[in-house]
């Protein structure tokens, strides 16, 4: 039954968000096209973006050497898409170009898949970023995306439970073999009771080799976390030895050179 309070919030909600589409329209994650607020990319964009249906486990390099002392189980991946075409587009402009708002469209795909997942979890622990590079950014992506991912799950967000204890070199610019090393040992849980006894949802915004979410996964086991399950926006296939590009710029161009043609 709908009660007059119930009505009243939605009658207001409905105005807010009509205020809010004249003040700042929804635009395209990837391109700025204008589309409805439902929509994380426009028709064009949305072409370019294979959905996963199957979401299967990841074992690095790192955690098959350490397998004896490990759960059984490897760490499950969760992924809304394989990345390429507007999923890779928007991500990079959320991390290199300042754009901290595309976090909440992009965190809506992580969202999703989560809920086709079924998964189940006790809280959200986000990938962070060293303190110098997060002052840098001046926001964590992986924190933004995980705010929709423990609305999702209705449980905590743990942002501060893990924390990069050393600065590393950007995995982009490094080799698969490099990127295990370049992380291994650099997360340390500052917040034990945040993840002891609890599975953990672990978020970033793309998976490629697994290092970092090996690294951290690790050190949330380490700290007495029942399980870890790596939740991200988009993961690249086993065999793609394309690396994440640093800037935005020449994928932007190109992505939009191919939606117009």
């Amino acid at each position: 039954m709908l009660t007059a309070a119930r009505f009243l919030f939605l009658v207001l909600r409905a105005a807010l968000l009509l205020a809010l589409d004249i003040i700042s329209p929804p635009t395209c994650a990837a391109c700025d096209a204008a589309v409805s607020r439902r929509r994380v990319f426009c028709p064009s964009c949305a072409l370019t973006v294979v959905e996963l249906e199957e979401n299967g486990d990841h074992r690095g390099d790192e955690l098959a050497a350490r397998g004896a002392v490990r759960p059984p189980d490897p760490p499950r991946v969760i992924a809304f898409a394989a990345f390429g075409g507007a999923i890779a587009v928007a991500l990079r402009r959320l991390k290199f170009t300042g754009r901290p708002d595309l976090g909440r469209p992009l965190g809506h795909l992580a969202r999703s898949a989560v809920r086709s997942a079924d998964l189940c979890a006790d809280v959200v622990i986000p990938v962070p970023l060293h303190a110098r590079r997060l002052a840098e950014r001046g926001y964590n992506q992986a924190a933004l995306i995980g705010r929709a991912v423990a609305a999702e799950l209705r449980v905590p967000l743990a942002a501060r439970a893990l924390v990069r204890v050393r600065s590393t070199a950007r995995q982009a610019t490094l080799d698969r073999a490099d990127r295990f090393e370049n992380v291994r040992e650099a997360f340390r849980v500052r917040d034990a009771a945040a993840v002891q006894g609890r599975r953990v949802a672990l978020v970033d915004d793309v998976l490629t080799t697994g290092a970092t979410m090996d690294a951290c996964a690790l050190a949330l086991l380490d700290a007495g976390a029942v399980s870890v399950t790596a939740v991200v926006v988009a993961r690249a296939g086993a065999d793609d030895t394309d690396r994440e590009p640093i800037t935005d710029e020449p994928a932007s161009a190109a992505h939009r050179a191919q939606a117009k043609a």
